[in-house]
């Protein structure tokens, strides 16, 4: 495994509604996921023109065409949260006629992700599981990721590489992920902010918020930092923020994530950036133009210091070999 360059991967967390129907009224975010379907291919048009390789963790309900599949592909196990709220299920069943397929169903651009070189299709598991929350257990998600398995094998993709939902991963359910062909899986940051993922304590969130704007800590890492046995846990770097209002913000943020990359591409060493597509949103104009900053500054990288874009499939690959 010796490192003669430095890596750039990106990961995307794909879900559409699946991932935030808990937390937002899905009735005035329309606009919002219709600005996101719109902006993915404006996207892979600027990962495909500037080299760039990257995974799509995309939840595994986005592959169905329309509610009566999303009802034949139900698993036989399902997790009952305590939580109600939290469960992809009673969601849909509960709202499945108020025509917000658009918000659920996306396999046209699964279709579309999954043709442009570089790109991999990975999971975010199939209804977007959370593996710390009381109330499933391993065969629930067992079931879940066989689900998605299924689903994807379908569109002729092999997964490889998974994204736990809301960054909940839990070392019981790995071996799950190697059972059924998962190799890589992205892991968290090293920051204490990191340690407890299900904790919005003011004192987490304002180290995460800052953490994008003031130095908090090293956000690299050697190859020779990642273990190679299955599934490989990949861990992330740094969350791309939504484009703030602010300008003085969104240059600190730009700033922060361009010094972060020159220094993997001079030292060797890894740079794993992640967000969600509907982070573009918003503000989908001034979303692509930082990300096309960003993707500018590798692209000067790669020429000075042949700095290299990979997926989480293609590291993985290049670990195990």
């Amino acid at each position: 495994m010796k490192n003669n360059n430095g890596y750039l991967i990106i990961s995307l967390d794909f879900e559409l509604l699946w991932g935030v129907f808990d937390v937002i009224d899905y009735s005035s975010k329309k606009r919002y996921f219709i600005n996101t379907r719109q902006v993915i291919p404006e996207i892979l048009k600027s990962f495909e023109d500037k080299g760039i390789h990257s995974t799509w963790a995309t939840v595994g309900m986005l592959f169905n065409e329309n509610w009566d599949e999303w009802k034949s592909n139900i698993p036989e196990s399902i997790p009952a949260y305590h939580n109600r709220a939290l469960s992809a299920y009673d969601f849909g069943m509960n709202h499945y006629n108020d025509g917000i397929e658009e918000l659920c169903f996306a396999p046209e651009l699964v279709r579309h992700i999954s043709e442009i070189p570089g790109q991999e299709i990975g999971t975010h598991t199939y209804s977007h599981y959370y593996c710390m929350e009381p109330g499933q257990d391993l065969e629930n998600f067992r079931a879940d990721i066989s689900k998605a398995v299924s689903l994807a094998s379908k569109f002729n993709i092999q997964l490889k590489s998974l994204v736990f939902p809301r960054n909940q991963i839990s070392e019981d359910y790995l071996e799950i992920c190697r059972d059924l062909g998962i190799v890589n899986v992205r892991s968290n940051p090293y920051s204490w902010y990191w340690e407890d993922v299900r904790s919005d304590s003011i004192v987490t969130r304002l180290g995460r918020t800052g953490d994008a704007y003031i130095p908090l800590g090293e956000k690299t890492y050697r190859l020779n930092e990642l273990k190679d046995k299955k599934p490989i846990e990949q861990m992330a770097s740094r969350f791309l923020r939504p484009s703030e209002e602010t300008d003085l913000l969104r240059r600190l943020k730009l700033n922060r994530v361009k010094r972060e990359m020159e220094t993997a591409a001079k030292k060797n060493k890894i740079y794993h950036l992640w967000w969600h597509p509907h982070n573009f949103g918003d503000h989908p104009e001034r979303s692509m133009r930082d990300l096309n900053e960003i993707l500018s500054h590798f692209v000067s990288l790669h020429k000075d210091y042949n700095f290299q874009s990979l997926n989480m499939a293609e590291l993985g690959d290049m670990i195990l070999k």
